[in-house]
């Protein structure tokens, strides 16, 4: 485990869903040696109420998330980053801020549970879905020997953690 605390930033466009899941999971995961914050280019301004249930359900905590911009991030005296990851393939194609320190970034797009329409059977099965993928890919990155590890061979298993099982249409075209 790494011997200081890593900041991590999850990117999604409407910062309601998958970046939320992904902040919590970390959170809860990286016991205290990683930092997860969360934002969107276009943030909704209210967490989806499935997110919120299956984080509960999950064991994770559910409380004390906003949807906020990812502007809050790129401003002086905010937390400097070490890793950015985006979770929407929206996000991962928009102009992002520069971000101070230059974190290392990736692609973990996973489709968008909220854009599921039809039964609430399966909406909570799309969430319950997004937030497996992300945990999948969490657990892979926490498993990095992340204060021992060089930049690129950290890249390469940033990029292949990102092509995990779940990876939306435009991520598994772009490996």
């Amino acid at each position: 485990m790494p011997d200081r605390i890593y900041n991590v930033l999850f990117l999604c466009t409407g910062n309601s869903a998958r970046s939320i899941l992904a902040e919590s999971i970390l959170n809860a995961e990286g016991q205290g040696h990683f930092r997860a914050y969360s934002a969107g280019s276009y943030p909704k301004g209210t967490v989806h109420p499935l997110a919120l249930r299956e984080l509960d359900a999950l064991g994770y905590p559910a409380t004390g998330f906003s949807s906020k911009s990812w502007d809050v991030f790129a401003v002086e005296g905010a937390p400097q980053m070490d890793f950015i990851f985006t979770v929407c393939d929206n996000a991962a194609g928009e102009a992002c801020p520069v971000w101070i320190g230059h974190p290392m970034t990736a692609h973990w797009g996973v489709e968008d549970p909220a854009a599921v329409e039809g039964s609430e059977f399966e909406k909570e099965r799309a969430f319950s879905q997004a937030a497996r993928f992300l945990k999948n890919r969490i657990m892979a990155f926490l498993s990095l020997p992340h204060n021992s590890i060089d930049k690129l061979a950290m890249e390469t298993h940033l990029r292949q953690i990102g092509a995990m099982d779940g990876a939306s249409i435009s991520q598994v075209n772009a490996g």
